[in-house]
């Protein structure tokens, strides 16, 4: 018998990338983009807190100072508080 607890593996991105697939349709390039451009608000949100002007939208799960911005995007798309839509420029890209 071992002394002391059992490891339990995790991966390094809490919820996992398969998990937060499922959110964009198995896209990959969707939830970079989706994720990257939630990530930029919250540094914008956070910037303009310590400045006291708040201009954007915080996060919307509970965060600590701590976590970085993408892991509290990855968790509010794992959360399903945010929905991705593809603007018209968007969709264009790929032609």
């Amino acid at each position: 018998m071992a002394i002391g607890t059992e490891p339990t593996p995790q991966g390094v991105v809490n919820p996992t990338i398969d998990h937060l697939l499922e959110h964009t349709n198995g896209n990959k390039y969707a939830l970079v983009v989706f994720a990257a451009k939630r990530a930029r608000q919250l540094n914008s949100y956070w910037s303009q807190a310590s400045e006291g002007i708040i201009q954007s939208v915080g996060p919307l799960v509970d965060a600590n100072k701590e976590d970085k911005q993408l892991t509290v995007a990855f968790r509010e798309i794992d959360e399903g508080v945010l929905e991705e839509h593809l603007a018209a420029d968007d969709e264009n890209e790929g032609r």
